[in-house]
């Protein structure tokens, strides 16, 4: 089962998603104090949509989700932005978390991200990067499921 992790108290709020875990290993792993959130389980295929920038969880009510539709495409300069940006974030988690237990996980991810040549993707890119890496069988993260 995957969870979906909301700042607590904030039913029918929107934006008020902060962590998502593909199953209870990496829910654990999440640098959070899990009473302080709102928890709720979901469907794999969910996890998937939202990993992959298809949907995106709103917001909930009790323990449903609402999902937001995306449409993502991206041109050379917006994908660098975006990827500038998630090896900041990860930078910010690997620099601090060195014994953490994905820390090797988002190292890696990290590599990958600056690796990549932007110049071999055709743009515009009508999918996320997460699904760009999906497709060609890399491993691919959301970064919402950065500790």
């Amino acid at each position: 089962m995957a969870y979906f992790i909301f700042v607590k108290n904030l039913d029918n709020i929107e934006g008020s998603i902060y962590k998502i875990a593909e199953n209870q290993s990496d829910l654990n792993n999440l640098n959070i104090i899990q009473s302080d959130c709102k928890i709720i389980e979901d469907s794999q295929s969910n996890f998937d949509l939202v990993k992959f920038g298809n949907k995106y969880p709103n917001k909930y009510n009790n323990d449903v989700i609402t999902y937001t539709d995306q449409t993502i495409i991206y041109q050379k300069q917006q994908l660098k932005i975006y990827i500038d940006n998630l090896k900041n974030e990860i930078k910010q988690f690997t620099n601090n978390n060195l014994n953490h237990p994905l820390f090797s996980l988002w190292n890696n991810y990290y590599t990958q991200l600056n690796n990549l040549n932007l110049d071999s993707i055709t743009y515009p890119l009508n999918k996320s990067l997460e699904q760009y890496f999906d497709d060609l069988g890399q491993p691919s993260y959301n970064i919402l499921q950065l500790p």
